[in-house]
């Protein structure tokens, strides 16, 4: 149901004692191919770190044998001698693999500033390839995992155009079933996170592993990837802090020898980070509300997008949402903030389906509105033209002080 869905790949997770727990931390997944075609997305922070200068210099050459990731330590801003730590752990993976380190991505996550234990990580990385395995996705998931308390996973299987559905088992005296070709299999999206603090674009605080067994080259992954990236992780928006380690990586082994209709693979693969940008949003640190910012109305896609967001930042609309107050006068306000294009006598606002605010003033009996649950949906209707948009985010809570108050300590 992970990463290890699609033909092709391996995985494990294994301890190397980064973490203080003693949980799994460090995690690889492994590409067997035949095709090595890679594509992914980083985080727009201008502080970012080893792994990331590393990965995207990896990536731009549109193949990708392996991924090595690590929690408990997200070596940033940690200077040449953390670069060298990340060049020092991809050269160990490619050693183990008898390949080259210059396609094996590399990702670290956990607190900023302070060097990796390399004696703990390397020999970490020998385990975990000896151990990988196809079930060993979920301890992948597992081992990524820094202030989640769950894990995160996803995966879409598609089947091939007039494919036959999957063959049962043969029981008793049943002639054996005919082997199915190759393209009567289709292809498979499968996908790991995590991330759940520092949730902000670009790409939230989060490590994702994407892969897939159709046969695309590189170029094709990175159209479809930064297309489905744009509504669903970009779009997530916790605490409107950005990480300096975010990274997306798609592999493609071609394991499946069927290459789908371009709109059908950024269709699925849309759907899987999607899955996972929920998930990573019902995980968020502190989080007691779920909270679904829809723009509708909008001149444009981008003025619905900034809109979600400024709503989605701001923390006294949050605050009040923690404590189930339909303050509809907060969303006014983040939407006056921007840019868009309105007209503040024509705006709308509803609150779990109540409309609170009509032309810019009080509408509905804002006691009609019921944010006792857990999900919350706010609706924007800035009534100037027909583009919308969808912004994820949570409220903001005492215990998301608590955790962050002491996070290095």
């Amino acid at each position: 149901m992970s990463v290890t869905a699609p033909l092709g790949f391996r995985a494990a997770g294994v301890v190397a004692g980064l973490k203080a727990s003693g949980e799994r931390d460090v995690a690889v997944v492994l590409n067997d191919g035949p095709s090595r075609a890679a594509a992914a997305v980083f985080t727009s922070n201008r502080v970012h770190a080893a792994p990331v200068k590393w990965s995207r210099q990896v990536v731009s050459g549109g193949r990708v044998r392996a991924v090595v990731l690590n929690s408990g330590g997200a070596n940033a801003c940690t200077g040449a001698p953390g670069f060298q730590d990340t060049h020092a752990t991809a050269e160990r993976l490619a050693a183990v693999l008898d390949d080259s380190a210059g396609e094996i991505v590399v990702c670290s996550t956990g607190l900023i500033g302070e060097r990796l234990p390399m004696d703990k990580l390397l020999p970490a990385v020998d385990a975990a390839v000896a151990e990988a395995d196809r079930s060993g996705g979920v301890h992948a998931a597992d081992a990524i995992r820094t202030t989640d308390t769950i894990i995160k996973i996803a995966f879409r299987r598609v089947a091939s155009p007039g494919g036959r559905p999957p063959a049962p088992l043969p029981r008793g005296d049943d002639p054996p079933t005919p082997p199915r070709g190759p393209r009567d299999n289709g292809f498979t999206i499968g996908g790991m996170a995590k991330g759940a603090g520092m949730i902000a674009p670009s790409l939230a605080t989060m490590l994702v592993v994407l892969t897939t067994d159709a046969d695309l080259s590189a170029q094709e992954l990175d159209s479809a990837l930064r297309s489905a990236t744009a509504v669903t992780f970009d779009r997530l928006d916790s605490d409107g802090c950005m990480s300096t380690n975010d990274t997306v990586l798609l592999m493609a082994s071609g394991a499946a020898a069927v290459k789908p209709d371009k709109r059908d693979f950024t269709r699925a693969l849309t759907e899987v980070c999607a899955d996972l940008a929920r998930q990573l949003q019902r995980n968020a640190e502190g989080a007691s509300k779920y909270v679904s910012i829809e723009v509708v109305g909008a001149a444009s896609e981008s003025d619905a997008v900034t809109v979600g967001r400024s709503v989605a930042r701001s923390n006294l609309l949050k605050c009040a949402l923690a404590g189930s107050d339909p303050n509809w006068g907060r969303v006014l306000s983040a939407v006056g903030t921007t840019d868009a294009v309105f007209d503040p006598d024509r705006l709308n606002v509803a609150m779990n389906g109540v409309w609170v605010c009509r032309g810019g003033a009080a509408g509905d009996d804002r006691s009609k509105v019921d944010l006792s649950g857990k999900d919350i949906t706010i609706t924007v209707d800035l009534s100037t033209g027909p583009h919308s948009a969808i912004i994820l985010t949570t409220d903001l809570t005492e215990a998301y002080v608590q955790e962050n108050s002491a996070y290095s300590t």
